[in-house]
């Protein structure tokens, strides 16, 4: 499961990164303190989803 785990991890990341820099850029956030927050505020909360998209593929298969 740590395998599936990290392959989601590597599309829902990037997709939750792009998401909050565009929403920190749309807000007038263009310094580079906001666009690294938002970035890294993507990555932390990918790592629970990625793993509980995981989970719930295995239940079902």
């Amino acid at each position: 499961m740590l395998r599936l785990a990290s392959i989601l991890f590597s599309l829902i990341s990037t997709t939750l990164m792009g998401t909050a820099v565009i929403v920190a850029l749309t807000m007038g956030w263009d310094t580079l303190t906001p666009i690294l927050i938002a970035a890294a505020l993507g990555f932390v909360v990918a790592l629970p989803i990625s793993w509980i998209v995981a989970k719930q593929i295995y239940q079902n298969a």
